[in-house]
């Protein structure tokens, strides 16, 4: 579960709404699938750049001062006409969701998507014929839309308002807005408790959810893609601290707010090297986990052979040299992938009958006498929109199937760690052997090498730009001139500007929109560490960084969902 840091700390406002969004669709219904099925296992990663945005919500909910401009327009009263910054907004943001899954199932919603798309026709001015009414429904609809299937069948008012379809009153909204302050201030204290049952095992990812291996070394990237251009910086100032600041503050954040310290971790999106499992393993954390492209580089690199599946991939690692008492786990990617992207289109309890064949597929093939540690892991957000009824059908029947087949053990981390040590299971088959390497190939769970983030123009540009912060940071607050109060907010900003997911986005493969939004945002952190650090925000931070931003042609195929 993950989300970047929207807000725009110059302003108070969370620049999109995905956090609140995800969880009043997602979190809530992973949980609540999790809940009903009482012996399914799971593990669940919350970065804290998320927590930090959730408890931000429920402080807005607590107050009454809401600082999300979509949710205020949910609640908003009537007295006086939308502005014209409102109804941009209303404009803007609703309509963004899949629309075979979550418009056009909903016949009042697609008229009103057609209706836009009649008046947008006539062009940009046309959008005054547009009522005060009109954007109410729209937005109430896009709150509905946004409900997570689980919410609906529990929901009298959400099934109500979908049965009525227009001509939503400010009460209904206000309802609404209530139910959307329940479910989402609901999340943590829910997620927390499964834990505390022993249901799923929470693990944690360095707080604002940055590229460790790159933090620590520009030139990791090479590892696995050698002819990979890097920025003009030679390297990130000071950044092996940097990757262990990030990783000590989410352990820190972890342990005040479950109540224990975890033992796994996540790396931002499945990146590790040599130099970063050494902090993991120095920090005293027992598991952590990347992508199956990993592994096979790693094998290649360190060993000198091809990897073979079935007998490198199902195992747990150790890496004697690097980190000796940690554990690292690697995702089988084409079934993590069956579950992120292609059983949307099957049946549902179709799609989980084939799951299971595929894992009794995997014990097969393992040496004889072996039991498989299978890894699936995949976004916690990402995937539903793109499954009918928000996967509600396949997880159901997905979870099901699983607890009731006898030769599938759902686990978690901990727990099988804790059966490896303590070898009293009783199994019949033995747990399958630790394989050993001498060290890792830098990669991460896409596409095995570190190119989403580093080694295009636009990607690069932005890496100088933070080193050329982060040498401002340096010097400012080496100099004494900050007191306590401002060495933590500045620290905190400097974090936030180092998150993976403002290289993510650029790239001219992305839609002109997200890349546009996304280029804003990052320049706005880089222009907030400026301030916090008493400074002028250089002309070069002020400058759209990619191409793509603001350019409709450089749009593409979006490889990842905007609440992603």
């Amino acid at each position: 579960m993950h989300q970047p840091d929207y807000r725009d700390h110059a302003t108070g406002e969370f620049r999109e709404p995905w956090v609140y969004l995800h969880a009043l669709k997602d979190y809530s219904d992973m949980a609540w699938h999790l809940e009903r099925h009482e012996a399914m296992r799971a593990v669940v990663n919350f970065t804290p750049v998320l927590l930090d945005q959730l408890e931000d919500y429920a402080r807005q909910f607590a107050t009454g001062r809401i600082t999300d401009p979509l949710l205020a327009l949910l609640a908003r009263r009537e007295a006086t006409p939308l502005t014209a910054a409102e109804r941009e907004s209303a404009i803007r943001h609703c309509f963004r969701a899949n629309h075979y899954n979550m418009i056009r199932p909903f016949a009042a919603y697609g008229r009103l998507f057609e209706l836009f798309r009649q008046v947008d026709s006539f062009g940009e001015q046309s959008l005054d014929w547009l009522s005060d009414r009109y954007l109410y429904d729209l937005v109430t609809w896009y709150h509905l839309a946004w409900t997570g299937e689980t919410v609906r069948r529990e929901s009298a008012l959400v099934a109500r308002l979908m049965s009525q379809g227009s001509l939503f009153t400010e009460a209904d909204r206000l309802a609404l807005f209530d139910l959307a302050r329940e479910v989402v201030t609901g999340i943590v204290p829910r997620w927390r408790a499964l834990a505390a049952s022993g249901r799923i095992e929470l693990s944690t990812t360095p707080h604002y959810h940055p590229i460790s291996p790159l933090l620590i070394d520009l030139a990791a990237a090479r590892e696995a893609s050698p002819e990979a251009p890097l920025p003009a910086a030679p390297a990130y100032p000071g950044g092996r601290e940097r990757a262990d600041a990030q990783l000590r503050s989410a352990i820190e954040s972890h342990a005040h707010r479950f109540g224990e310290a975890p033992e796994g971790l996540w790396p931002a999106e499945g990146a590790l090297s040599g130099p970063f499992l050494r902090l993991v393993g120095a920090r005293g954390l027992a598991w952590t986990a990347t992508g199956e492209g990993v592994l096979t580089a790693s094998i290649r690199d360190f060993e000198g052979r091809a990897m073979d599946r079935a007998r490198d991939l199902y195992r747990p690692y150790r890496f004697p040299k690097l980190a000796p008492d940690l554990t690292v786990f690697f995702r089988d990617d084409r079934l993590s992938d069956l579950l992120g992207f292609e059983y949307q289109r099957w049946v549902g309890p179709d799609a989980a009958a084939n799951f299971v064949a595929e894992l009794h597929a995997v014990a097969a093939a393992v040496p004889e006498g072996e039991r498989p540690v299978v890894s699936i892991i995949l976004d916690g957000e990402n995937p539903w929109e793109y499954y009918p009824y928000n996967g509600w059908y396949f997880l159901d029947a997905l979870y099901e199937q699983l607890v009731a087949d006898p030769a599938i053990h759902p686990t978690t981390y901990r727990a099988y760690l804790s059966r490896r040590r303590t070898a009293a299971s009783g199994d019949a088959l033995p747990a399958a052997a630790c394989g050993e390497l001498a060290g890792v190939t830098a990669g991460s769970w896409v596409y095995g090498n570190l190119a989403t983030w580093i080694g295009s123009p636009d990607k690069n540009r932005a890496w100088d730009l933070l080193v050329a912060a982060k040498q401002s940071y340096d010097l400012v607050v080496g100099s004494g001139r900050l007191d306590e109060h401002a060495r933590a907010a500045a620290a905190r900003a400097l974090g936030d500007c180092e998150a993976s997911d403002w290289f993510w986005w650029f790239g001219d493969y992305n839609p002109a929109e997200a890349v546009t939004s996304f280029d804003r945002l990052y320049r706005a952190k880089l222009a907030h560490l400026y301030r916090t650090l008493g400074l002028p925000v250089p002309q070069a931070a002020e400058v759209p960084i990619s191409r793509g931003a603001g350019h409709p042609e450089a749009g593409g195929t979006m490889r990842r969902s905007a609440g992603a």
